[in-house]
């Protein structure tokens, strides 16, 4: 009786040999460079890398202007500040600083003083009526203007925390509709093996983590920038109640 067993040991090695060499030049037909899988990936998930990179871009570009913004105001707030403690009087200060109102509290300052000195010019106005309503203008005056100077400065932060929210669910779901369409490959070829599949999971999930990468400095980014936001706003709202305080005691005197 014969011994089937080497032969049918020598024929497994050889399906064995040609299934790893079948494989191996299946996946040496692919590059996975980022740039070659997105260039070799589906439409669709093609689609949702160059959203998720042109909302990165536009987040990087609004996370230098804020930066630079809030630097600035920083910086300008603090001089207006000394200066505006150091003057001797507040019309010589306002005359020195409304042609050069470029900030937030410089613009603050200046819309208070110029409905000031609008009552001061009103003769026909009574003494008790201009001390009773004038307060009440000033602080409303400072009140416009300074939510008008925040909206301002929250321009973008929206976009910021819509990215940072949403960019990593739309990177899944590029990776989803990559990798369903590996298994629909692997359906069609009948191919179950790993290396067949290897080149559209790597494409599909190169899509989350391009969301990743778009949404982590957007969050880092909107957090930082909103807490600056919040200190420079009680900042501002300091500042208008010391300079009410400081126009109530003249129109008491």
């Amino acid at each position: 009786m014969v011994d089937a067993s080497p032969l049918s040991s020598a024929v497994s090695t050889a399906v064995q040999g040609v299934d790893a060499t079948t494989l191996a030049g299946s996946s040496a037909g692919h590059s996975f460079s980022i740039i070659s899988m997105f260039m070799q990936a589906d439409f669709v998930v093609k689609g949702v890398m160059l959203m998720l990179i042109m909302a990165s871009f536009w987040c990087w570009a609004i996370i230098f202007e804020k930066y630079f913004l809030f630097r600035s105001l920083k910086a300008k707030s603090q001089r207006f500040e000394s200066e505006f403690w150091a003057s001797d009087a507040l019309d010589k200060f306002y005359d020195k600083i409304k042609k050069r109102a470029n900030h937030s509290m410089a613009i603050i300052f200046v819309a208070a003083m110029e409905e000031w000195l609008r009552s001061k010019t009103n003769v026909n106005t009574p003494l008790q009526g201009l001390k009773l309503s004038l307060r009440e203008r000033i602080v409303q005056i400072m009140q416009v203007a300074r939510n008008r100077e925040i909206e301002h400065l929250e321009s973008g932060l929206g976009f910021l925390a819509t990215v940072g929210s949403s960019a990593p669910f739309v990177g899944l779901f590029g990776t989803v509709w990559g990798i369903m369409n590996s298994f629909q490959a692997i359906a069609i070829s009948k191919n179950t093996s790993l290396a067949a599949v290897a080149p559209g999971i790597a494409e599909a999930l190169l899509a989350t983590a391009i969301g990743l990468f778009a949404a982590i400095p957007a969050v880092i980014a909107y957090n930082k920038f909103s807490n600056e936001l919040v200190r420079f706003s009680n900042k501002l709202e300091d500042f208008s109640t010391e300079f009410d305080t400081i126009l109530s005691r003249q129109l008491e005197g």
